[in-house]
């Protein structure tokens, strides 16, 4: 790059850097804080509760990327304008293309990170986040469970105990009405979780177990000194972990296991999927295209950039549902695959024969947002758009 080019490329990316982190920090902390009170009723640990919610940043940071870059380029170019930077790099003969290179780098750069995120980070954090949380709900004793309340689980189970003596529970009740006509009720002077071979077991002493079924009018009672129950036996969804197709790997999504059962119910979601993260770093491109193509011309003034911004917003939010849509589509049939790829690559071509076609075709797309715009009152309009 130039120096000058080093110039536009050091302003475009620091606004990127700036908005992307002011953007992501404000949307996981509003995320993590209504996290926050579902973890401590389930009495989790920080430590828990700041792994649940870091594994959803890549996510957060592919999502917010794009919007990040648009913003960061229509303030440089903006900055640039305002200054009157781009009229004398128009004057020195600068052409388009060449003013375009900091930004199309910058974009690459942004398209790299997304399509490693969505190829490789965002999966794995998916398949860890279901892991945790089944680990967390497997152990209910040690994460869920509180002392001197009633903890009950979706599948019937409910645990109780007195107070915790170190690494031992004290005074332990516990129902399991799993099994539909029959209760077990567990009553236990002590117990203590223990960890086997990579199971957790609940470990009670001196206490007894009472069954009684829906149709007999007594129960039977047996005592005990010890006994053990698998903790994960008691937890229906731990048995087996079936996984999203935003869960599985990239590479299972290329070379599916057809004898799986929920691949075959759900070819359409897998199909979408994959297309959804192959294209991802297409999105980043059109947005820095569009951006330019917008606000890249030189003015002597700042009229009309108001409805050139206005038009960039519209042009990013039209594709963005655009592709949502075609997701959609591509779930029922697999021929809606190349509006994935071909909206953007289109966005892209559109946006490079404005930025070459010089001022006329430019000009000509304005018009219509003008004549598009003056059908909507006045009153409605941002104050920056109701004199364009």
């Amino acid at each position: 790059m130039s120096l000058v080019e080093r110039y536009i490329f050091r302003i475009a990316a620091g606004a990127f850097i700036g908005c992307l982190v002011a953007l992501t920090g404000v949307i996981w902390l509003t995320s993590a804080l209504r996290q926050l009170d579902v973890i401590t009723a389930q009495g989790q640990t920080l430590l828990v509760f700041l792994s649940v919610t870091s594994l959803t940043l890549p996510t957060l940071i592919a999502v917010i990327a794009p919007v990040a870059l648009f913003v960061a380029a229509i303030y440089a170019l903006n900055r640039l304008n305002g200054d009157s930077e781009l009229i004398v790099m128009s004057a020195a003969g600068m052409s388009p293309i060449r003013l375009m290179r900091p930004f199309l780098s910058l974009g690459l750069i942004v398209a790299a990170m997304v399509g490693m995120l969505t190829i490789y980070l965002i999966p794995a954090s998916f398949q860890e986040l279901r892991d945790l949380i089944s680990r967390i709900r497997a152990d209910f004793v040690a994460n869920i469970a509180q002392e001197g309340q009633f903890t009950t689980l979706d599948n019937g189970v409910t645990f109780h105990y007195r107070e915790r003596s170190g690494p031992a529970l004290l005074g332990i009740f516990m129902q399991d009405r799993r099994d539909e006509g029959r209760t077990v009720v567990y009553l236990a002077e002590r117990g203590q979780t223990v960890e086997e071979r990579g199971q957790s077991y609940l470990v009670l002493e001196n206490g007894s177990v009472h069954r009684q079924r829906a149709d007999a009018a007594d129960s039977s009672i047996v005592a005990f000194k010890r006994y053990a129950i698998d903790l994960a036996a008691l937890n229906q969804e731990a048995s087996e972990i079936v996984y999203k197709p935003r869960e599985r790997s990239t590479g299972d999504l290329l070379m599916p296991d057809t004898s799986d059962i929920y691949y075959n119910m759900q070819r359409g979601r897998f199909r979408a999927e994959l297309h959804d993260r192959l294209s991802a770093w297409l999105f980043p491109l059109a947005v820095v295209f569009i951006a330019f193509a917008a606000l890249g011309r030189a003015k002597t003034t700042r009229q009309g950039r108001g409805m050139a911004v206005g038009g960039a917003v519209v042009a990013v939010a039209a594709l963005r549902i655009a592709l949502f849509a075609a997701s959609s589509a591509v779930v029922r049939s697999p021929a809606a695959a190349f509006a994935v790829w071909g909206l953007p690559l289109l966005t892209i071509l559109i946006s490079t024969l404005m930025i070459t076609s010089g001022s006329r075709l430019s000009l000509a797309v304005e018009r219509v947002l003008r004549g598009l715009l003056s059908l909507v009152p006045a009153a409605l309009l941002p104050p920056r758009l109701r004199g364009a």
